[in-house]
């Protein structure tokens, strides 16, 4: 019986590779009849995975590196399994990386048939993401179970999808914002130009790095997310319910990906219609049908319903951190229509409004975590924490979809104005792209509510590794670990924050300089040099992203060897309480900045061009290192740590 779950469970990942494959198929034999937006496409397409080999370039050695050194220190088993996740990141990543820069234009000139057929071929390219990252991550730990037989071993494979996350969403992040910050300092605000006027030599940069950051990052970042919350719980369900422990999560992930592949019918709009509305309705069915996989599939493996709702409140709380969000960064609420308003005073009170506004959602979401924990807890122990983690994860397929959905549309909305389309199909786009930051938000929204769920079911899994039982605060080394936790991830952001400056001053120099003496840019008859703009970020974003992912790296085995593995707990505990809200803080203050500029440029407030609008620009400038470099990688920095304290716990007692 255990062979035939097993067997289920390979198969809903084979069906979602299958479906990944299909839908790419669809995408690649839709013919785009415009010789202008094929040449963009291809030049993003180039300009993205010219980035990614250079950036895999770097992180595959340093992977065989550390999988040598697991090797000796740990074991052969471990080593390799660590090995085994970091490629399969890295492939879930190039997968998703693939398909966006292929669907973008795709989006746009399919704007020419409809708001239904745009949001579709977006959709649609976006679920390859969803769909390849839980397929290729329910694939990989199956065969590295299948091999070793052994779930503690196979937790190597969760540090090493995590470690090419952490490089990826950091350098990602520091490629894209600093582009973007670039674009919109010097174009929008100096020049006066629009977003994505060709005339901005950051504007291909720009676009390429909606794609790295917010497709290879973000998929890098739910993958590891997703395959650390499935191998936490079998790690510590062993012990509780013997091998069914093992399996559930594998068999509840897995039912998760049919009820992905059913909620994605549901995302159709009719023309005129509302495409959040769509998008929001695919994640409501596909919670549902999860819910109701989870109901019976309790039943028949474990005999009660006991775990039943440790499960459905994960679920349920994912889905609700998913609405606060939309609540908090949404143009259609009050939060960013007020920090728009603020813009008639100033960048000042943007600013300080958008701070106000990312630190009040940090209140909702917390308290939720907060009932998970409890309720998980109340019915079944830290297994049963591990298992909300793994129920709020189990939608991963549908919530990637709909979040990797937003760069391609605002790829698509980048190509038609540089393509000088007509009113009517850049209207088209706008709306889907602005419906893409709110989903965006979401997406980053369940990414962080699972990091602290899933970092909780990891930190059980190292006291369960190292006996520890309590940890004393009456001990100076516990309290110093504690601090150390809590400061990791300010220092964290702050370098990876200094990173995205730098590499902006940088861009801001060469866009300026191009602006200056290339002749005829302003006129539309001088082409600017984009390839300068794209090796400006690439560079940086490779040079920059060493020093914050050493650090996460480091810090767990210099605490646990040097003070002890009590510290060590400390220092986890400290990083997931400061972590988890820092990130929901920036996260969503970026967001609302984004939206709060979005919303003056529909016309309100003095609309594009006026003092308020400049204001609004100010503050997404603010807002972009926030919610797209340092928020989202602090909840891969909370779980790498706890990761790695898992992996290496018998170095530490």
């Amino acid at each position: 019986m255990d062979l035939v779950w097993l067997l289920l469970v390979a198969v809903s990942g084979v069906l979602a590779l299958g479906y990944a494959f299909h839908s790419y198929g669809r995408i690649k034999a839709f013919v785009v009849e415009n010789e202008k937006i094929v040449e963009l496409s291809e030049i993003i397409h180039k300009g993205a995975m010219a980035f990614l080999y250079r950036e895999y370039r770097w992180l595959i050695p340093f992977l065989l590196i550390v999988g040598v050194a697991l090797w000796f220190m740990i074991s052969p088993a471990s080593s390799i399994s660590f090995v085994i996740g970091g490629l399969c990141s890295a492939a879930a990543g190039y997968a998703g990386m693939v398909v966006a820069t292929r669907s973008n234009g795709r989006t746009t000139f399919a704007a020419t048939h409809g708001m239904n057929s745009a949001l579709s071929m977006a959709f649609r390219g976006g679920s390859v993401m969803g769909m390849s990252v839980v397929g290729i991550g329910i694939v990989g730990i199956i065969v590295c179970y299948l091999i070793f037989k052994d779930a503690n071993v196979i937790a190597s494979f969760g540090m090493g999808a995590s470690t090419i996350a952490l490089f990826a969403r950091v350098g990602g992040g520091i490629y894209t914002k600093a582009a973007d910050v670039g674009a919109d300092l010097v174009g929008k605000v100096e020049a006066g130009i629009p977003e994505d006027d060709p005339r901005n030599p950051a504007v291909i940069a720009d676009n390429v790095g909606d794609n790295v950051g917010d497709i290879a990052g973000m998929g890098a970042d739910l993958f590891e997310s997703y395959v650390n919350s499935i191998l936490a719980a079998m790690a510590i369900g062993i012990a509780a319910y013997g091998i069914n422990g093992v399996l559930y999560p594998l068999v509840i992930s897995g039912f998760g990906i049919v009820a992905a592949l059913i909620g994605t019918s549901f995302v159709k709009v009719k023309e005129g219609g509302n495409a959040a509305k769509a998008l929001r309705t695919g994640t409501f069915v596909t919670g549902a049908v999860m819910i109701a996989g989870a109901f019976v599939i309790t039943m028949v493996m474990l005999g009660s319903l006991t775990l039943f709702w440790s499960v459905l409140s994960g679920v349920a709380v994912g889905v609700l951190i998913g609405f606060i969000t939309e609540l908090y960064t949404s143009g259609d609420y009050s939060s960013v229509k007020q920090i728009a308003e603020a813009s008639q005073t100033g960048p000042a009170t943007v600013i300080l409004s958008g701070i106000a506004v990312g630190m009040k959602s940090t209140v909702v979401p917390v308290l939720l975590i907060c009932v998970a924990t409890l309720v998980s807890y109340q019915f079944g122990g830290l297994y049963g924490i591990a298992c909300a983690a793994v129920g709020m994860l189990s939608i991963t397929g549908m919530a990637l979809s709909v979040d990797a959905y937003g760069p391609i549309s605002d790829n698509a909305g980048g190509i038609a104005e540089m393509t000088h389309m007509p009113k009517e199909i850049r209207a088209i786009t706008d709306k889907l792209d602005a419906v893409g930051n709110t989903t965006a938000a979401m997406g980053k929204g369940l990414a962080i509510g699972s990091a602290a769920l899933t970092a909780l079911a990891l930190f059980a899994g190292y006291a369960q590794a190292v006996k520890l039982t309590t940890i004393d605060l009456n001990n100076p080394k516990v309290m110093v670990g504690l601090f150390v936790g809590g400061m990791l991830p300010f220092l964290f952001s702050a370098l990876s924050i200094q990173a995205v400056s730098r590499a902006a001053e940088a861009m801001i120099d060469e866009v300026r300089r191009q602006f200056r003496e290339i002749p005829g840019i302003m006129e539309g008859t001088g082409r600017p040099e984009y390839e300068r703009c794209v090796d400006i970020s690439t560079s940086a974003a490779l040079k920059e992203m060493i020093v914050p992912g050493l650090l996460a790296v480091a810090s767990p085995v210099a605490i646990g060897l040097g003070l002890g593995a009590e510290a060590l707990g400390g220092l986890l505990g400290g990083s997931i309480v400061t972590g988890v809200m820092l990130a929901i803080f920036m996260s969503n203050s970026g967001g609302a900045w984004d939206n709060a500029k979005k919303y003056v440029e529909e016309g309100n407030y003095g609309g594009k061009g006026s003092a308020q609008h400049a204001a609004t620009v100010v503050g997404d400038t603010v807002g972009d290192p926030f919610k797209d470099t340092a928020g989202p990688s602090l909840n891969i920095l909370i779980k790498l740590m706890s990761v790695i304290a898992v992996v290496l716990a018998q170095l530490f007692v």
